[in-house]
């Protein structure tokens, strides 16, 4: 089959690529010519494991293209993905001027029937608006009788194991009209993804705005399990009970399951802080308000800091000639995505307070260099004291203490006898929660982990 896919971002290029292996046609289409060199030049604009040699792969087969010329991106295929980004306007609602733009450019280019399936993660009603903005251009072009059908298909991939979640999901969502567009569209939807329902049926079709509503539901469950434990966490802290015995007490129920029940410093990324506005966004404009996930927001914002708040009752108020070693910035291992990340809010916070900063992350230092510069743009004189080494080892000579933020596995098994001889002080505070306090204080150290008791 042939298929463009609109946004060559983390999800359009996963989905690209993806769809590319199983043997279709995909055209790749962005506005930013840099992002374009770059993939027709062998690199990958993102970290995503398995990526970069898929797309190498699938290119020597001619079977993916990039490119950015709208005209032959909306000739190319029937089936139009639109994967561009939905970034929080400034009230927290999904900011959809770009999904709007692509389907006017469809519109604008179509001469036959297309099937035009949201990918980004938007709103419910969005179907609605993408349909309206298509047949607005349309009828412009004096071309009321050309037909489309507007499809609602979320993406469930989680950063670090993206391709594997595409080419073995849990489930495909999708969300068609109940007409006759609708019903063709169905069935080319059922063609593109029987290579994944060969051994038992993974799709489920429901009416768009249950398909949209279901994307912004799953992020918002998994973000409520995670402020949730945060919360337990904080209040073991308090009683010196272990969060990590409790965690094994309550995930053993088969009713609960382990998942996303790790305490740590919060969440970030591009998927659950903005999902989590944009639903409790939605919701108002209906005049609704959703207590519980205000406060998953509201603790997710106060667990960015609690590292902080430990440190700060260790050492005091004043960080002055003090410096921490810092190990992970991206917001979770297995990426360079540093949007909303722990991290940042830690190294901001302690700077502030006159402490220096000796930090590593196996993917994400030149991430990490932007989103810190528009962190401190107020104050870039305070980046001087932030320093990005290429080994961990590196961040840990006459640092007052160890801060981990991101559980990246390369940290799970150091040298803790080198680590205490090299610190100044043999402190760890955990914000991952990788190591067991028994060992720390077998080694020697002082450990504060997040709702660990020692």
């Amino acid at each position: 089959m042939k298929i463009t896919i609109i946004g060559s971002g983390y999800v359009g290029l996963v989905t690209g690529a993806c769809l590319a292996e199983l043997g279709n046609h995909v055209f790749c289409l962005d506005v930013d010519q840099a992002k374009i060199d770059i993939l027709n030049g062998g690199g990958v604009p993102i970290y995503e494991p398995g990526l970069k040699e898929m797309i190498t792969r699938n290119m020597e087969a001619g079977r993916i293209q990039f490119s950015t010329d709208v005209a032959a991106s909306v000739e190319h295929g029937e089936i139009q993905f639109i994967a561009v980004g939905t970034p929080p306007d400034e009230d927290g609602s999904a900011d959809l001027k770009y999904v709007l733009a692509a389907a006017k450019n469809i519109a604008k280019h179509m001469t036959s029937f297309k099937v035009v399936i949201d990918k980004s993660t938007v709103p419910v009603g969005t179907a609605q608006r993408v349909s309206d903005a298509i047949r607005a251009e349309l009828d412009v072009r004096g071309l009321q009788d050309l037909n489309y059908s507007v499809i609602s298909n979320p993406e469930f991939l989680k950063e670090g194991a993206a391709v594997e979640d595409f080419m073995r999901p849990d489930r495909i969502v999708v969300g068609t009209e109940a007409n006759e567009s609708g019903l063709y569209a169905k069935e080319l939807i059922r063609k593109l993804y029987a290579p994944f329902n060969r051994h038992h049926e993974r799709t489920y079709y429901m009416d768009v705005k249950s398909a949209e509503l279901t994307k912004y539901a799953a992020n918002a469950m998994l973000a409520t399990r995670i402020s949730f434990m945060n919360e337990l966490a904080n209040l073991a802290d308090i009683v010196g009970a272990d969060i990590e015995a409790v965690r094994q007490g309550i995930g053993s129920d088969s009713r609960i399951g382990y998942g996303f029940l790790y305490a740590g410093t919060g969440y970030g990324g591009s998927c659950f802080p903005k999902d989590v506005q944009a639903l409790t966004k939605t919701a108002m404009e209906y005049q609704l308000d959703l207590k519980i996930l205000r406060a998953v927001e509201d603790v997710n914002n106060l667990q960015k800091s609690i590292l902080v708040g430990k440190i700060l009752q260790h050492f005091g108020e004043d960080l002055s000639g003090r410096t921490f070693a810092l190990w992970g910035l991206a917001f979770k291992p297995n990426t360079d995505d540093m949007r909303e990340a722990p991290s940042r809010v830690i190294i901001r916070e302690l700077v502030q307070r006159g402490a220096s900063i000796v930090a590593h992350d196996p993917v994400a230092s030149e991430e990490a260099k932007h989103a810190l510069s528009i962190d401190f743009a107020d104050a870039p004189e305070l980046l001087n004291r932030v320093t990005m080494v290429e080994k961990p080892m590196l961040a840990i000579p006459d640092a007052d203490a160890l801060i981990i933020v991101t559980e990246w596995k390369a940290f799970r098994s150091p040298d803790f006898d080198l680590l205490k001889q090299q610190l100044k002080t043999p402190i760890i505070f955990d914000g991952r929660n990788l190591f067991e306090p028994s060992v720390l204080s077998e080694h020697g150290f002082i450990y504060q982990g997040i709702g660990r008791h020692n």
